[in-house]
């Protein structure tokens, strides 16, 4: 039988620190219930988390969870507790879980579409994005994993947590958006937002095979790290039309990834498209979005505009970390600054303030 793996030392009460929402612009630090896994499931104790740009619209009241709910969706950690069922893993397994966790059985997984797992029979909407949206999430010192037989993957000894923690979202989401895009060997591509998916996006168009590949932002900071990371025409939207300079430079571009969420940015990947060429939508858009016709070529251009949720499951992550480990892929410049788990308020308003060059904030029980 497997024994629990270094109890909190609140484990006498059998609670855990954690970062809780409590409504609009209210989260806090509290003891909450320490979580023990039913059958299928395990418990992780968490040695590196970070925040998403999710997070910051869960806090912000621009997506809505319920009160109480420990946000969070981005978790590497150590096997601490494993459920009846689950196989091939033991307490102490360093692990990485993904941000999305598909159940794995359900006609939406075994269809392909991992991310909108159904629960059952049909499809859910964003239905396998469950830490921080419908369970208890990863900023926490341990972590419930759903269908742990499906989510985790297990880290090499030679990797560091800080090489694999943003494979969980931002690396598949923003190489996902590369890949729904049908980025393939030689296409011109241009990514609009180079925030950290933005970059994760360009980075798998090289990865893919793109050419070139064009990134605007009007952030010193992002523009800057955007040249370290080798995005090979970087534009400064403040200084320079966008559009227009990417119809000059490439004659209209295969693939456009949208990774910011707003009107203008969609609109202006659409307008550098060639005709038959793909927008890949990453961004979390709020409110209403319209396709101008002139921009859509009047629906008569053979355009496709296609979006992605993050890829899940412990398939995908054992590939990503397979990336890392071979020295293809690497994110580490993107963590920028380090909090521990007592801190999270103070890491919470430098990520969403964008002070002091803040890309990612890695977070530590």
């Amino acid at each position: 039988m497997n024994k629990p793996l270094d109890p909190p030392a609140t484990a006498a009460a059998q609670t855990m620190r954690a970062a809780v929402f409590h409504g609009k612009g209210d989260i806090r630090l509290e003891a909450v219930p320490l979580p023990h896994p039913g059958p299928g499931e395990v418990v992780i104790r968490i040695t590196l988390t970070t925040i998403c740009g999710t997070d910051l619209h869960i806090v912000r009241g621009e997506y809505a969870v319920r009160p109480g709910l420990v946000i969070g969706h981005e978790a590497v950690g150590v096997i601490a507790e494993i459920g009846v069922g689950v196989t091939g893993y033991a307490v102490g397994d360093r692990v990485l879980v993904g941000a999305i966790t598909p159940c794995g059985q359900c006609n939406a997984c075994l269809s392909g579409h991992q991310s909108q797992c159904g629960h059952g029979d049909d499809c859910e909407a964003l239905g396998g994005w469950r830490f921080g949206n419908t369970l208890d999430g990863a900023q926490a010192e341990y972590l419930l994993v759903p269908h742990a037989q499906a989510n985790l993957a297990k880290i090499p000894d030679d990797l560091t947590d800080e090489q694999v923690v943003l494979l969980a979202d931002i690396a598949s989401t923003g190489i996902g958006g590369a890949e729904a895009g049908g980025v393939t060997l030689g296409d011109r591509v241009a990514v609009f937002a180079l925030g950290p998916i933005g970059l994760c996006a360009a980075i798998g168009a090289r990865l893919l095979g793109a050419a070139t590949v064009i990134g605007v932002d009007g952030d010193d900071g992002r523009l800057a790290m955007a040249r370290a990371m080798g995005v090979d025409v970087v534009l400064d939207r403040r200084k320079v039309d966008a559009v227009a300079e990417i119809r000059r430079l490439t004659g209209g571009v295969d693939v456009a990834i949208e990774a910011l969420g707003t009107q203008d940015t969609f609109e202006q990947a659409l307008r550098v498209l060639r005709p038959g060429g793909t927008l890949s939508s990453l961004g979390v858009y709020d409110g209403k979005l319209a396709v101008p016709h002139d921009a859509f070529g009047a629906g008569l251009a053979d355009y496709r505009i296609v979006t992605t949720l993050c890829p899940g499951g412990k398939e995908r992550m054992r590939r990503l970390i397979a990336m890392v480990r071979s020295g293809r892929l690497d994110l580490r410049p993107l963590i920028t600054h380090r909090f521990e788990l007592a801190d999270i308020a103070a890491a919470y308003a430098l990520f969403g303030e964008r002070r002091d060059g803040v890309m990612k904030v890695a977070i530590t029980p």
